[in-house]
């Protein structure tokens, strides 16, 4: 298992564009992937569960992993919520 604390840096915050893209990246992963926020924790492959997160930009959250690409997996997902501009590469 892997585990990281991340900043958003996505501005205005994971909207509907920003969730799915990182769903889309989540889902490249055979890992189980969680984002917690406060007390509340999500599956990250879920849209709905992190819209219902209201991740604004500069909100501190927590990633987990845990499976055989656990740690490629964190390594990707908190660089794409740690940029300032979301790409579609």
């Amino acid at each position: 298992m892997v585990e990281k604390d991340v900043l958003v840096g996505i501005a205005p915050g994971l909207d509907a564009e920003p969730v799915t893209l990182f769903v889309q990246k989540a889902n490249s992963f055979a890992s189980e992937i969680f984002i917690e926020k406060e007390n509340r924790r999500v599956n990250a492959k879920s849209i709905m569960g992190l819209l219902g997160l209201s991740i604004k930009k500069d909100t501190k959250i927590h990633l987990i992993a845990n499976g055989n690409d656990d740690q490629e997996a964190i390594e990707t997902l908190s660089a794409f919520l740690e940029k300032e501009k979301i790409t579609t590469d």
